[in-house]
């Protein structure tokens, strides 16, 4: 019984072997690859680059403040339409302890040095009638008394513009009313009634009160790579697709191209402006973030081939032509514009040709086509076109 239990395992375990290595032999043996092919088409070749940037209005303004204070009254808000000259806000002087004080001491002053100089005219003037001095001596009285008059009057002014920021005499042009300087739409508001502002001066730029723009003039403003800046020139057309606008493109015109980069992360890039040609029932806010494609070449109407056809050797192109089913004949190339995916070709391919697909090309495009979908020849939905096995 032992011996026939032996019998019994030892053939189990020899069927095992055997089952193994008959199942290795049979998963070694090399499959028959199968490639598929696709034909060239006549199609458009565009090499383009792409520069990033936003969209901003060409002329753009800060308005600011001519005197320094609170603003007590603001009259726009972002959004208005205003003209030059249209008041924006009103400023409230707050007065300084110092020059205030410097200002009525000039004013006590000068009403002394007046009121001196008028009895000394008044006294001259007496004397005149009685023959005393001449008229000559008695006009230098005369001039001193005006001098004293007008430094007494702008003592006075400078004391009501130290405390008031205005004077009686300037009417509609006081320095309190901010107004614009140009025509446009009011884009920002960067203040509130109630802000601390400073006029322009020597050490300080000033606070904004208001940003006014012409909104009908806009430009593109953005950057491109040193690579490609030497590609570029003024006049070439730009395509500016505008991240808040779904569908809408604009059409530009470059402009101006800056003659020195500078190093943004890490790379040297360079700006450019350009014209942007504004479309009816398309809104254009200030600062939209955009895309702009600028065509370096292009070609219409050509043989092309998709560029993953393309196999090289020794730096020279070629492609493998399909003569009999999956029999393939190296054929050398000429090749012209290349967009990154699509080449024109030049020499070497005929239209009819079945180009053969290498293993690193990635999947055949889509669409009809002979031996593709829908085409003549095809051989059922899901192939690409002028693919074949």
């Amino acid at each position: 019984m032992k011996r026939i239990l032996t019998y019994l395992v030892a053939l189990i375990i020899a069927g095992a072997i055997i089952a193994a290595f008959a199942f290795l032999y049979v998963t070694s043996q090399k499959k028959d690859v199968i490639y598929e092919t696709e034909t060239p088409e006549n199609g458009d070749v565009t090499k383009k680059t792409v520069a990033t940037g936003s969209i901003i209005p060409r002329q753009e303004v800060e308005v600011k403040p001519k005197v320094s204070g609170v603003l007590a009254e603001l009259y726009v808000d972002a959004g208005k339409i205003v003209k030059k000259g249209d008041p924006l806000g009103k400023i409230a002087i707050i007065p300084d302890a110092m020059a205030t004080n410097q200002a009525e001491a000039a004013v006590r002053t000068a009403q002394i040095a007046f009121e001196n100089a008028k009895r000394e005219l008044a006294r001259n003037e007496d004397l005149f009638a009685k023959g005393v001095i001449a008229d000559a001596e008695l006009q230098k009285f005369r001039v001193e008394f005006r001098l004293r008059q007008q430094e007494l009057a702008t003592a006075g002014s400078n004391l009501q513009l130290v405390k008031e920021g205005q004077t009686a005499n300037q009417g509609k042009a006081s320095t309190l009313i901010v107004t614009a300087t140009v025509d446009g739409m009011v884009i920002d508001v960067p203040v509130k009634v109630g802000f601390s502002v400073i006029q322009a001066n020597n050490f300080n730029a000033g606070t904004t009160i208001a940003v006014i723009a012409n909104m009908d003039d806009m430009i593109f403003q953005g950057r491109v790579d040193e690579a490609e800046v030497a590609k570029i020139k003024e006049g070439m057309k730009l395509a500016i697709k505008v991240g808040a606008l779904d569908k809408d493109m604009l059409d530009g015109t470059l402009e101006f191209i800056a003659p020195k980069g500078k190093e943004i992360d890490g790379a040297i890039q360079f700006e450019i402006k350009a014209a942007v040609k504004k479309k009816d029932n398309v809104t254009i806010r200030a600062n939209y973030s955009a895309n702009a494609d600028i065509v370096l070449e292009e070609v219409k109407n050509k043989l092309t081939i998709r560029e993953a056809l393309v196999q090289y050797k020794d730096d020279k192109p070629f492609v493998e032509i399909e003569g009999a089913p999956q029999m393939f004949t190296k054929k050398d190339v000429r090749l012209g514009l290349s967009d990154g995916i699509k080449v024109e070709v030049l020499e070497g391919v005929a239209p009819t040709d079945r180009i053969k697909i290498p293993d690193n090309a990635g999947p055949a495009m889509m669409g009809g086509g002979p031996g593709g979908p829908g085409g003549p020849g095809g051989k059922g939905p899901g192939r690409p076109p002028g693919a074949r096995k």
